[in-house]
């Protein structure tokens, strides 16, 4: 008999295509399911997360064992390396390397600090390209990282070049959570601000992504004018201000967005990679 289905998986299934593999979508929504703050779970926790029923979870989890995505000590079970795999995979074929990495890495000898490349999935930021010389301890940029859009200087840029009716969406779907005393939450506020963001084509953020972290970001746009990732350039709260960041790196970091934008006009497996 086939499991039972959330209540998310039934207001989507509309938009699914006959040929849709519901079994493989289980298994990638499991993967998903794996972050920092779950990096080993159990049956009843991989199902929870993933809003599967403990049977659906439990056969995707055998299979991800049997291929090597998934480890598994007692009851308790967790990602393998071999996942790294599939990321680099999509890092090199999209050519991420070549496209990107040479602006970061002038960003970062000119101004220091750090600089990252992200992408808007669902109500995250994804960092696919950073370079950075920065060596204290504060969240993580990592190329693969994924952060709330809301609290973090990329994902507002981001927010910002959806749609009205999208942003609507978004809005309606996520509830904002404080990452620090100085995060935005409120949805009224992080409307304005990404109104805003709009109007001057540029967002900052001081210590709501993490403490210690003051950052700029610009859009980054395709071949149509549509926003398809955005890059910023951050340092240490206290030793840069919004302000500072603005006066001194703006220019420059519209111009590497330029570049970049033109590098992903070249390339169109990029673009729609980046888009979709």
């Amino acid at each position: 008999m086939r499991d039972s289905v959330t209540m998310q998986e039934v207001c989507v299934n509309e938009d699914r295509p006959p040929e849709f593999v519901e079994a493989l979508a289980k298994g990638l929504t499991i993967l998903e399911s794996f972050d920092a703050t779950h990096n080993e779970m159990t049956l009843s926790e991989v199902a929870r997360r993933a809003e599967l029923t403990p049977a659906a979870a439990r056969r995707s989890l055998i299979t991800l064992v049997a291929l090597g995505y998934v480890g598994q000590c007692g009851k308790r079970f967790h990602l393998t390396p071999k996942v790294m795999g599939l990321g680099s995979a999509f890092y090199f074929s999209a050519g991420i390397d070549q496209a990107f990495q040479p602006d970061l890495r002038a960003m970062v000898e000119r101004f220091g600090d750090a600089s990252s490349v992200a992408t808007l999935q669902e109500h995250e930021v994804l960092y696919v390209a950073h370079y950075s010389q920065q060596r204290a301890r504060r969240a993580s940029a990592v190329v693969g990282a994924r952060y709330p859009a809301h609290a973090t200087s990329l994902g507002r840029v981001l927010l910002a070049g959806l749609s009205d009716d999208q942003l609507d969406a978004y809005f309606a779907k996520v509830e904002p959570v404080a990452l620090t005393s100085r995060t935005v939450t409120n949805r009224e506020d992080l409307r304005r601000i990404i109104y805003k963001v709009r109007e001057q084509g540029f967002a900052t953020t001081v210590d709501e992504l993490d403490y210690g972290v003051t950052a700029l970001a610009v859009p980054i746009r395709g071949a149509r004018g549509q926003t398809v990732a955005a890059l910023n350039s951050s340092g240490y709260s206290g030793q840069v201000t919004p302000e500072i960041l603005v006066a001194d790196r703006l220019q420059e970091l519209r111009a590497a967005a330029s570049r970049l934008g033109q590098n992903i006009a070249r390339n169109p497996v990029l673009e729609s990679t980046l888009s979709s």
